[in-house]
């Protein structure tokens, strides 16, 4: 049996992923992590591998995330590709027909939202193309020459050239938008189209069933007694009502052109009826096609209109001193969405920005000049015979954090998750403690310096030193700190393996992730 699903159902998609993470019931993050990828891949820095989606996989992006940075609901938006005017470019036209067997002239797409059938001018304004300069002597259409920047109701011509063009103003993108959502290939739609105030004159004014266009298929020859003469209010005839055109004839007695005079309302089909408006018809029949509008009309719903199935997803990544989860001096290879991680127990992740990695609050006589070599092991022995063993995320000099993450290949198994033979550790992964037993010690060894202390007397998630307050971004209990997200909580709903990025204290990181539905 012959079947498809629309492009319907990715639309109404893309518009429930929106409304699910705007949905103060659910949490939604963005998150980084692996900061060690060449211990994965040696020639990751070139050549990242893709992805691999897996239960196994994902419990890997768990151990090696960093951080986490909330999506609010003014992070995400439905998008669409983005088409720029440029002079000189023949667009497609808007038409309710194309397939794969009356495919758009002049990019060969098979349906609407693949054709170029809209725009993005340099003033950030998206209009759609009604009219190409397609008639019988340019089947293709014409070159845009004239730019349009009205932000009229009512389609009409952007300039002087005669180029054909007629032009549909839909919105303009705000300033906060073009930061957040705009980019090379994707450009955003409005939120809230059909309630937003902003867009209520644009949406008020589509007409269901409305006919904008009709244009010329065969100009025909011999039409009427005389040549040069204006036949008013002909009428369309179709399932609908009330709309109209004029049609003008040359000097040489052919078609010289059709315009809608009344765009009328209620059609799914229609056609020109010459008999009904008195037009004659010519040796040669003179021909038309009736350009029939989107449901509810041009800019009654811009999503469906424009093929809005995209969503693109907006974060922030820079460095907060009240919140530093995210850690400089080392790099990060991942990025990633979750929905809905855990705090603890049941409770939903809350906060704006959360540390997915363990920490100590270490001391000692040289802990601010001790040094902790990036991705290097760290250990502790915990108990006789046990021994608890992370891999160096940070570590700062002045507050004697030292973050660390811990994951199975600190341990007895690879990458992949097998085990290997006679691992030094053996395969259990021990926690790091403020309590250990039997020959166990607090003690931790750093790259370069003396040896250092779990600081067992610090709690609290900041620090006062020379009268400065530091924050340390997590909750630390006799010097030991925990995640702040509970590990393999939630859905992890997207990957991206990057090229490795190194975070320094004066930057800032913007990550837009686009899901195509």
């Amino acid at each position: 049996m012959a079947a498809i699903i629309t492009d319907q159902i990715r639309i109404l998609n893309a518009g429930n992923f929106v409304a699910g993470v705007r949905n103060q019931s659910n949490a939604y993050y963005s998150w980084i992590g692996l900061p060690n990828p060449s211990y994965y891949q040696s020639d990751w820095n070139t050549t990242p591998p893709s992805p691999k989606d897996n239960f196994n996989e994902e419990n890997d992006y768990w151990d090696t995330m960093i951080a986490l940075k909330k999506i609010t609901d003014a992070d995400v938006r439905q998008v669409v590709v983005n088409r720029s005017w440029t002079s000189g470019t023949t667009f497609d036209m808007y038409r309710h027909d194309y397939s794969r067997s009356n495919t758009a002239a002049v990019s060969g797409a098979t349906n609407l939202y693949s054709a170029s059938f809209y725009v993005i001018n340099s003033d950030f304004r998206v209009y759609i193309c009604l009219q190409n300069g397609t008639d019988p002597e340019n089947p293709n259409g014409r070159p845009s020459l004239d730019e349009p920047t009205f932000t009229d109701l009512e389609p009409r011509s952007a300039g002087t050239s005669n180029d054909g063009y007629i032009w549909k103003y839909l919105y303009t993108i705000k300033p906060s938008d073009i930061v957040k959502f705009e980019s090379t290939d994707f450009m955003p739609v409005p939120l809230d189209w059909g309630t937003s105030a902003d867009n209520a004159e644009i949406r008020d004014n589509a007409v269901d069933g409305s006919i904008k266009i009709v244009t010329i298929t065969n100009r025909g020859d011999d039409i009427g007694p005389t040549g040069g003469t204006v036949y008013t209010r002909v009428p369309i005839t179709g399932d609908g009502s009330g709309a109209e055109c004029t049609i003008t004839t040359s000097n040489d007695k052919k078609v010289q052109s059709v315009v809608v005079s009344s765009q009328g309302s209620g059609y799914t089909y229609g056609t020109v009826d010459l008999v009904a408006g008195n037009v004659p018809i010519g040796s040669t029949r003179q021909t038309f096609e009736v350009i029939i509008s989107p449901q509810g009309g041009h800019g009654a719903d811009i999503y469906r209109e424009l093929g809005a199935y995209n969503v693109l997803l907006y974060s922030r990544i820079e460095n907060d001193i009240e919140n530093p989860d995210f850690i400089t001096g080392n790099q990060f290879a991942r990025i990633g969405i979750v929905e809905n991680p855990l705090e603890t127990g049941t409770t939903l992740l809350a906060s704006s920005k959360a540390s997915a990695v363990n920490a100590l609050r270490l001391s000692g006589a040289g802990y601010s000049s001790a040094t902790f070599t990036s991705d290097s092991l760290v250990t502790q022995t915990v108990a006789t015979g046990s021994t608890a063993v992370g891999r160096v995320l940070s570590y700062d000099q002045t507050t004697g954090v030292l973050k660390y993450w811990q994951d199975r290949t600190n341990v007895g198994f690879n990458t992949l998750g097998a085990g290997i033979t006679n691992p030094t550790y053996g395969y259990e992964l021990v926690e790091f403690t403020s309590s250990p037993t039997g020959d166990g010690s607090l003690t931790i060894i750093p790259s370069s310096g003396s040896n250092l202390q779990i600081d067992t007397d610090f709690t609290g998630i900041s620090t006062v030193i020379n009268n400065r307050t530091y924050y340390l971004g997590q909750e630390f209990t006799s010097g030991v700190s925990n995640p702040e997200v509970k590990k393999y909580s939630g859905n992890i709903i997207y990957v991206d393996n990057r090229p490795p990025i190194t975070r320094s204290s004066n930057q800032k990181e913007d990550i837009k992730i686009v899901l195509q539905f």
